[in-house]
């Protein structure tokens, strides 16, 4: 990282890499090696003399850091008594960085940029890395460039999706500016999401902002796989213990379900004891479940072992609506769909027992997808969908019942289009390459009605209409600044 003013001299040692003869400094840079999270940025420089601050921090998520490095950022995460933000121990590394400059650059005409990894910019990590700044310090965003990414010459290189943000304190005038590609975009006000929109933070909330059914986490097995059957394994495990073939389900991850593959598991729940005492396959699946949950290291999973039959959750609905919590970014659309009580969700699937075709019409528009790709988080670059963040926080319509309708018939469309192609996977389906113009043209009437519930207005692009459903969020949150 540098600590620059117009006088200082980039001409360093060949350790620390080559002059560059195109910048006008003239005297010879001070380099202090040090740990920066520990050190008092003022006491290394003389704050009123710099222009810019700029680098590229290292950048670690927080379940990649060790120790040490949990209590660097916890040191630096504080808030104005001098007490770790509770959030601090879930931010990527990088983050530190912001605060140490943020607080740096109060009440002077500093600027800042550094290049960072793209997740502080997405999903729950944006109020936790920026409302303390923006709070504290009184910082506006000058400059954004949104996700690219960054490769390395490196043998067995890793690509990371970075972004750029350059940052002052508020009372800083300057044109404002958003990069996305070979785009270059005027913006009034760069929120942390890096669209143009005032500044907005969606925080955890636990029950959905409107009036929409609840959406819940899937079943987690914590069985050590020994009540999931694999597909090769069904036929041998039926003729070994045929009595059990009522009490098999079909089992779906989200990559069961998103590419069709098939996937067991016994369901035992309100099995009778004298009725499993019958089936001598699956005692054996049992009793392994239960040495498996006896013997983990944490004391919550040692608990299940005293129901060692059944599932952590035992939630099978009717029906319901299944989000996959991870999907690629490359589709239009996350696959989102129905299913019935004969298949049992995992937790890598986010569910809504009970849910109707207009829920489902709404969670699968374009609407929706413009505000998980800025509100959600990612696991790389694919979308990781979150209940808190995402579909607690998502500002719905409020339809006439004309449009309700409408919505309610363009969504079966879609289904009815699916429908057409059994043998397809939805990876098949969704791909940007392979969607049959069919689905296409559902989709499409599907959005125009969505669109039309959320009062028809046209935007130039998906960002306004992101900042036109952050607007939303904040009149609904009683936010009216």
């Amino acid at each position: 990282m540098w600590l620059c003013d117009h006088q200082c001299n980039m001409e360093l040692s060949a350790r620390f890499g080559t002059y560059y003869a195109r910048l006008p400094l003239k005297e010879a840079a001070v380099i202090y090696c040090g740990n920066a999270l520990t050190m008092d940025w003022q006491l290394v420089t003389v704050s009123h003399q710099l222009d810019y601050v700029f680098g590229n921090p290292p950048f670690l998520g927080y379940s990649n850091q060790n120790k040490a490095q949990k209590e660097d950022i916890l040191s630096v995460y504080v808030d104005k008594e001098g007490k770790s933000f509770k959030t601090a121990g879930k931010i990527d590394y990088v983050a530190s960085w912001y605060y140490k400059a943020a607080e740096l650059i109060q009440n002077t005409s500093m600027k800042v940029a550094f290049v960072s990894t793209n997740s502080i910019t997405q999903g729950e990590q944006v109020t936790s890395v920026w409302k303390p700044l923006f709070e504290m310090f009184d910082i506006t965003i000058n400059f954004v460039y949104r996700t690219f990414i960054w490769t390395s010459q490196a043998r067995g290189r890793a690509a990371v999706h970075c972004v750029i943000v350059g940052f002052s304190h508020k009372l800083i005038d300057c044109k404002k500016r958003i990069f996305d590609g070979d785009l270059e975009i005027e913006a009034q006000e760069i929120n942390p999401y890096l669209i143009d929109a005032p500044v907005t933070f969606i925080e955890n909330r636990k029950i959905p902002l409107c009036d929409v059914p609840f959406m819940v986490t899937g079943n987690r097995p914590a069985d050590g796989g020994h009540l999931i059957i694999e597909d090769k394994d069904l036929e041998d495990f039926i003729k070994a213990d045929p009595l059990s073939k009522k009490y098999i389900r079909r089992f779906m991850g989200a990559t069961e379900y998103i590419n069709n593959k098939k996937r067991w598991c016994l369901w035992l729940v309100g099995v009778q004891p004298s009725e499993l005492k019958k089936m001598p396959e699956v005692m054996k699946r049992i009793t392994l479940c239960k040495k498996d949950r006896e013997n983990a290291p944490d004391e919550g999973r040692r608990k299940l072992a005293m129901a060692p039959a059944l599932f952590r959750e035992t939630l099978n609905p009717d029906s319901f609506i299944i989000v996959p919590s991870t999907s690629s970014e490359n589709r239009a659309y996350i696959p989102i769909g129905f299913l019935s009580s004969d298949v049992i969700s995992s937790n890598a699937n986010l569910i809504i027992p009970n849910a109707t075709i207009y829920h489902f019409g709404i969670l699968t528009s374009s609407v929706h997808m413009a505000w998980i790709k800025v509100v959600c988080g990612r696991l790389k670059s694919d979308f990781r969908y979150s209940k808190d963040i995402v579909y607690n926080n998502f500002p719905w319509p409020n339809p006439t019942d004309k449009h309700k309708d409408s919505i309610e018939t363009a969504a079966q469309k879609v289904l009815d289009t699916r429908a057409m192609f059994p043998d397809e996977s939805l990876a098949t389906l969704y791909d940007p390459a392979l969607m049959p113009p069919e689905l296409a043209k559902a989709h499409k009437k599907l959005d125009d009605c969505v669109k039309k519930a959320y009062g028809g207005k046209g935007f130039a692009n998906e960002a306004d209409r992101v900042a036109d459903l952050m607007e939303r969020y904040r009149e609904l949150i009683g936010d009216k600044k």
